[in-house]
């Protein structure tokens, strides 16, 4: 059953052993690092429950109601129903979250469409992932996803340095595996679970690796230590960083330090195929949640961007006009290779329906690769004053502030409260450390912009082309593109 706001943050009162700034946090909700965010995804879990977005964010079966994001995806009305749900959301907290769980989920999915290589080396594997799946929907978690490890040198194997550099399995028991190691993640101090599974690695050049590992690890499990950095929150400051302050998903090396992960939770073990394939395969689902609330960064940029001329009375240069249209054919782009990746979907092996895999995975290499290019624009809009206007306490000074309201004011229509009060958004999200913060967590979030272009490599339709020029040329009929 959906839960509530209460209920989550009830969940994350269970012994967690959570470190922020070197000290051990008590009680992580009321925490000022943590709880902007906590209290986001609290706020997704009320919207479940609230009257007038209950139909937006849940679906019915058997007479109850389960949260949209993690509903299987069958046909194409659930993945139109998922954009809703993260739109109303988006909408209704002002900005963009994108570790709260319906984007990471649907990793899960991907390992159900390899359950014929899950069989090969033990049915209860795809079994496992199965259940989960259905847990997920069932038990409402706010479930993350574990990938990247420390690495170490990777000129030499794991095996041939310290070997916690990856995360390992060190014994079996008849409870279950013993696992060590860390790994990256963002949001994990304050999420239910993570789904586990290995870096990008070269699993063909060996056949048993304790390393080709995935699992379930509950956030609260004995030897989980949340070690995270400092937020971007800056005390009292809210007025100057509106963003910062609100949004900042705090990220964690989640230290496993001999833990016990029950044979249930185990999803696949010393299988490097297994490790190999959900690597290939791990975003054919979840990078539609993740690219999607790219589109909502691009109208806060086309926004900021658009008051800032209007403020200065620039809209009708051509030059303006021409800078404001880039920023919408990245906007419109991203959307048209969503839209169309849910219109050509296929079904998978496990029988979900599948984004077109061609139209999603350029659409994430169009809105990763071209975001920085679009902040600079958007800043090129904004104007230097982003990067030179006092703060608030400046505006509200005895002395200063009527000086400031002077220089600050435009005409009648725009008085200097708005004109700080844009400037001071834009600079958050475009120029803080916040921002570049966020511009590097989408170049790498999902994988690094090389794994983005193997997975377009990987799926776009060659045979096409090759056939094409095969015909337009003359080509000889015995040749083929092999």
């Amino acid at each position: 059953m959906i839960r509530t706001g209460e209920q989550y943050r009830e969940s994350l009162r269970d012994g967690r052993i959570v470190f922020m700034d070197g000290q051990r946090v008590e009680d992580i909700t009321v925490h000022p690092k943590f709880k902007p965010l906590i209290d986001v995804r609290a706020r997704i879990y009320d919207l479940q429950h609230q009257k007038e977005t209950q139909e937006m964010m849940t679906f019915e079966e058997n007479g109850e109601l389960f949260p949209i994001g993690n509903q299987i995806p069958l046909e194409q009305p659930h993945w139109h129903a998922k954009r809703r749900a993260v739109d109303t959301l988006l909408k209704d907290i002002g900005g963009v979250v994108t570790r709260v769980g319906d984007e990471t989920v649907g990793e899960m999915w991907s390992l159900a469409d390899g359950a014929d290589i899950l069989n090969e080396i033990d049915p209860r594997f795809s079994t496992n992932i199965n259940n989960h799946i259905r847990l997920a929907v069932e038990n409402d978690p706010f479930h993350v996803s574990a990938n990247t490890d420390p690495k170490g040198d990777r000129s030499v194997k794991p095996q041939d340095q310290d070997p916690d550099m990856l995360t390992h399995v060190v014994k079996e028991t008849d409870e279950g595996i013993i696992i060590r190691g860390a790994k990256y993640e963002t949001a994990a101090a304050y999420s239910n679970q993570a789904f586990l599974k290995p870096t990008i690695a070269n699993w063909g050049d060996a056949s048993i690796s304790d390393y080709a590992l995935g699992c379930i690890v509950k956030m609260n499990a004995p030897g989980v230590k949340h070690i995270c950095r400092g937020g971007f929150q800056r005390e009292g400051t809210e007025g100057d960083y509106p963003l910062s302050n609100k949004f900042d998903e705090v990220d964690t090396i989640m230290i496993l330090d001999d833990v016990l992960v029950p044979w249930e939770d185990v999803l696949f073990y010393q299988h490097t195929k297994a490790a190999a394939f959900i690597r290939t395969t791990l975003h054919r689902y979840s990078a539609l949640p993740f690219v999607q609330r790219l589109i909502t960064y691009a109208d806060m940029m086309i926004g900021a961007a658009l008051w800032n001329v209007k403020q200065t009375g620039l809209e009708k240069q051509p030059a303006v006009q021409e800078k404001l249209a880039q920023l919408a054919v990245y906007r419109e782009g991203i959307n048209a290779h969503l839209t169309a990746a849910i219109a050509m979907g296929e079904k998978s092996p496990a029988g979900f329906l599948m984004p077109n895999q061609s139209m999603l995975m350029t659409g994430r290499v169009h809105a990763c690769s071209n975001l920085p290019a679009m902040m600079h624009i958007a800043r090129e809009l904004c104007g230097g004053q982003i990067c030179v206007t006092p703060d608030l306490s400046s505006f509200e000074g005895e002395e200063t502030g009527k000086w400031l309201n002077k220089y600050y004011t435009i005409n009648e229509r725009w008085q200097a409260d708005d004109r700080r009060k844009l400037l001071s958004f834009a600079r958050d999200l475009l120029n803080s450390g916040y921002a570049g913060h966020r511009l590097t967590f989408h170049l790498f979030a999902q994988s690094p912009p090389f794994a983005h272009l193997a997975a377009v490599y990987r799926n776009f339709g060659w045979d096409g082309p090759l056939d094409f020029v095969k015909h337009a040329a003359g080509l000889s009929d015995n040749i083929d593109g092999s």
